[in-house]
């Protein structure tokens, strides 16, 4: 059943369930879908297409069926209300729209677009989400519309081995390098702002908010690992982020709150460096994820990256790796890393003595089957698509 949105959560969870069972079995669309419907004619000039919900004439699929609405492709709804999903009609591509407040991030499409540009989008250390176009909303001077490439969590479907997660640090830690070398602070680093391309992953497209299911909701959907099919991480939302002057070397701001507030710099209420402020911040998401949080379980076999996550996340941000640093010491680490050792399973440290020696017999035959057919321990994608 896909998740009710936060607009709808903002009622309490009891009694947003009542109104979503409400809706759905009226077979109505919520308020906050009514503008991507009115939208629908309009998209579908601009070269793309909204799923059949939206079309001004729809009919739900489940009424007078006695099917329930979580069955049907149509009874499934964006999890935010500023997202929604479409198609590119030149290719068949899945997007996300995303509807932006220019007030309040007038920086957001800019930054996205020079990152897209022809002169930065070809770097091999850009991992920022592409942007397709940037749409003036007709009657609406206060927003625009950002489409992008689909996304989806970079952290489902579960990693296999150290290697593939070797690979997905490098390519966050890269990323951040380049915003770095244009001058540009993300200052929103956070777990659920680094994300992925899961195309390659599956054979045919998933839905968009049901990642379970086949994209027409007819089939379960059956990812590949990342060894097989190697995926192109990305770092997305600019709202916060900002440009600074390419001769000051030490810009300060004022203390900003993004997603991670465990900040040092924000208790001391003094200037800060954006900069080492994204050090941290993408430090702090790697070691939760090696360590475990209310988010990840804890994982074993990350010592070789002890030194430099903690350097990252020092208290004293003077005392902090550049990412250009980050990124050489990063590189070194990885160079030092046998194949086995990359190939190795990504295990759950409370995970008992019974449990670890079943899944590594399945992990290693599978391990094996990649050794013959000579595919890399490490899962290098290609250019990233635009």
């Amino acid at each position: 059943m896909a998740e009710t949105s936060q607009t709808h959560l903002a009622m309490g969870p009891e009694l947003a369930l009542l109104y979503e069972g409400e809706v759905m079995d009226e077979c109505r669309l919520y308020q906050s879908e009514f503008f991507w419907r009115d939208l629908f004619l309009w998209l579908k000039d601009q070269g793309y297409l909204l799923r059949p919900r939206y079309r001004p004439e729809w009919v739900a699929s489940w009424k007078d069926t006695g099917k329930h609405w979580s069955e049907c492709e149509d009874g499934q709804t964006p999890t935010v209300y500023h997202l929604m999903d479409g198609t590119r009609i030149s290719d068949g591509a899945t997007v996300i729209f995303k509807k932006v407040d220019k007030s309040k991030y007038p920086s957001e499409a800019r930054i996205g677009q020079l990152f897209s540009s022809k002169h930065l989008a070809s770097h091999p250390h850009n991992h920022c989400v592409p942007i397709y176009d940037v749409l003036a909303i007709p009657g609406d001077e206060e927003h625009v519309l950002i489409v992008m490439p689909y996304l989806t969590a970079a952290y489902r479907p579960e990693f296999c081995t150290i290697g593939e997660v070797v690979e997905f640090f490098r390519q966050v830690f890269e990323g951040l390098q380049f915003m770095h070398s244009q001058r540009i602070a993300h200052r929103d680093c956070k777990r659920n702002n680094v994300m992925m391309d899961p195309s390659t992953l599956y054979q045919e497209p998933i839905h968009p908010w049901v990642l379970t299911k086949t994209y027409d909701f007819k089939r379960r959907s059956r990812p590949l690992t990342r060894t097989q099919r190697p995926v192109n991480y990305y770092l997305i939302d600019f709202g916060l982020s900002r440009s600074y002057d390419a001769t000051d070397q030490n810009p300060l701001d004022k203390p900003f709150v993004g997603g991670d507030r465990t900040v040092p710099e924000y208790k001391a209420g003094v200037p800060v460096n954006p900069f080492m402020v994204d050090v941290y911040c993408i430090g702090n998401v790697v070691r939760n994820f090696i360590e475990g949080n209310q988010h990840f379980p804890p994982r074993r076999g990350f010592e070789f990256l002890e030194d430099l996550i903690n350097n990252m996340v020092q208290d004293d941000p003077q005392k902090r790796p550049t990412m250009d640093e980050v990124v050489k010491q990063f590189a070194e680490i990885r160079g030092q890393l046998g194949s086995w050792k990359l190939r190795s399973r990504f295990a759950r440290r409370d995970e008992g003595l019974i449990a670890n020696f079943f899944y590594s017999i399945s992990h290693w035959a599978k391990q094996l089957v990649f050794i013959l057919k000579r595919i890399p321990a490490t899962p290098t994608p290609p250019p990233r698509p635009m």
